[in-house]
């Protein structure tokens, strides 16, 4: 017999950021960004069944057998909450696990500058968090949410798929949908949210153009929208947006976008020096009026470098922020070569820094 509450109780106090279970293989955990082989016996099919009929809401049991991928929460008490998909690989079951933290930490405390408090303080606009799955974007907006809701009287309304982290109202009134139960879409969430006196809106993930036309009219009628997107840079970030519209459109949309978007904040988590743990390393566009006029005359790839010079707006570039963190000793050159998306450029800079002393003689 498995135990699947029992193995994620153990595999939360190891540290684990995520669980695996997969047909004729043992279950399996992530920890600090790597896949990990536990010693127990394969699990069975018929193991895998009993699991997805144990841990499925009453919600989705109908769906059980007849949809090949479901999302939903899964809570133990005094353990974890836990994000979960399961799906299908070749004819059989998966399952995967995402522990969400009951505590939602601070920025500093995520490793995250307490500069990204400045989107938080807009009264209206889009915010987008990016980045690969698994790199931190929930949690950090979960963070800016929550900040939000310690200082300010407002309604926020997150629309997510499924519900991961839970708020308690501070000064806040915090209404919290899930997609599949409390509303049938994303689109459609934002739509009747609109109805419902907000102030913030969450959107979970932006997949496909109603919603982000939702988003977006939502942004324009004086609210702060914040919401995800599976993208990797500023650069991409507005490429996917815009290419999403017809090209009869996209030059009315690049003016919408640039009147709307506040800023991206892209993340990657990142091994630290000892192989112990993660820190988050990202690239922040603030949309200043410069980069507004960069948008709207479509000239998005010289965003970059804007980004790269103005630190006096609070931005920085991925690669900047993977140097800071080589700097201040955190992680290793070939890490954070590992991690850049511009090699070439993370190259120069280390040949430069360590191409001789400070007095200017060659190592």
């Amino acid at each position: 017999m498995f135990d699947v509450n029992e193995f994620l109780k153990k595999a939360v106090e190891s540290g684990a950021s995520d669980i695996h279970l997969k047909v004729d293989q043992p279950p399996m955990i992530r920890r600090n960004g790597l896949i990990l082989k536990s010693k127990l016996p394969p699990l069975t099919k018929e193991i895998m069944n009993d699991i997805i009929t144990l841990i499925t809401p009453y919600f989705f049991r109908s769906k059980i057998g007849s949809e090949t991928d479901m999302d939903f929460s899964y809570h133990i008490k005094d353990v974890s909450r836990f994000r979960v998909n399961v799906s299908q690989s070749m004819y059989t079951p998966n399952i995967v696990f995402r522990k969400i933290p009951y505590e939602i930490e601070k920025l500093e405390d995520l490793g995250l500058p307490g500069t990204l408090r400045q989107f938080a303080e807009y009264n209206n606009g889009l915010v987008l968090v990016t980045g690969p799955t698994g790199t931190g974007k929930s949690t950090t907006l979960s963070s800016l949410i929550d900040y939000i809701n310690g200082k300010y009287q407002k309604h926020i309304i997150t629309i997510e798929d499924p519900v991961e982290f839970v708020f308690s109202d501070k000064l806040c009134k915090v209404s919290q949908r899930q997609v599949g139960i409390d509303t049938p879409t994303f689109a459609s969430g934002i739509k009747y949210a609109l109805r419902q006196d907000p102030d913030v809106i969450f959107v979970g993930e932006i997949r496909d153009l109603d919603t982000l036309d939702a988003a977006l009219k939502a942004a324009e009628t004086g609210h702060l929208v914040f919401a995800t997107l599976h993208t990797n840079d500023a650069v991409q970030t507005l490429y996917r947006i815009i290419n999403m519209y017809d090209p009869g459109v996209r030059e009315q949309i690049r003016r919408q976008i640039a009147q709307t978007l506040r800023g991206t904040i892209a993340q990657k988590l990142v091994r630290t020096a000892d192989g112990n743990s993660r820190r988050p390393a990202l690239e922040v566009l603030v949309v200043t009026s410069t980069v507004k006029d960069l948008i709207i005359k479509n000239q998005i790839e010289d965003i970059y470098e804007y980004i790269n010079k103005g630190g006096y707006d609070n931005m920085i570039t991925m690669n900047s922020s993977l140097i800071n963190l080589v700097d201040a000793g955190l992680i290793t050159r070939e890490i954070a070569l590992e991690a850049s998306d511009n090699r070439t450029e993370m190259e120069q800079y280390f040949r430069g820094v360590y191409r001789g002393t400070k007095n200017g003689d060659d190592d």
